[in-house]
C-alpha cells in the first residue's frame, strides 16, 4: 500500500474501474470472489472494472475494506492506495501512454454509442410517422 500518488493509477491514467481490477489482483482475488464477498453477481463487478457502472456507496466502502485501498484512492486515484507494479520498469511512459489512450478511446466509443442511439431512435421516428 502507498500513501502518495503515483501515476500508474492517477486520476489522469486509470479510471475507476483500472483502480478497482488493479486492487483486486493485487489482493489475490478473481472477480467472482470479490463478488460473492460483496453479495453481488459477478457481472457486476465486470461492470465496475469496465467503467459502465459504480457501486453504491456501501459496496464501495466494503470494496475498499477488502482490497485495503481507501474509498477516495478507488474514486480518484489519490490517497491511499497501490504502488505502480512490481514489474513496471522503463517502460512505464509507454505503458502509461497506452493506457490514457485506451481511456481516450473509451470514452469516444461512448459518446459515438449514445450518438449512434440517438440517430437510430430519430429514424424510427422518422419511419413510424411515414408508415
Amino acid at each position: 500500500m502507498n500513501g502518495e500518488t503515483n501515476d500508474w493509477f492517477g486520476p489522469d491514467t486509470a479510471t475507476f474501474g483500472d483502480r478497482v481490477a488493479g486492487a483486486r489482483e493485487a489482493a489475490g482475488m478473481t472477480q467472482a470472489q470479490l463478488a460473492r464477498r460483496l453479495g453481488v453477481k459477478k457481472t457486476t463487478v465486470a461492470g465496475w472494472e469496465e467503467d459502465l457502472s459504480e457501486p453504491r456507496a456501501n459496496k464501495l466502502s466494503m470494496m475498499a475494506g477488502l482490497l485495503n485501498v481507501s474509498i477516495k484512492w478507488l474514486l480518484t486515484g489519490e490517497g491511499e492506495g497501490m504502488a505502480a507494479p512490481a514489474d513496471a520498469g522503463s517502460s512505464d511512459q509507454d505503458l502509461l501512454g497506452v493506457a490514457t489512450e485506451l481511456r481516450a478511446i473509451r470514452g469516444e466509443m461512448r459518446a459515438l454509442t449514445e450518438r449512434a442511439a440517438r440517430l437510430e431512435k430519430r429514424l424510427r421516428g422518422m419511419v413510424g410517422q411515414d408508415g
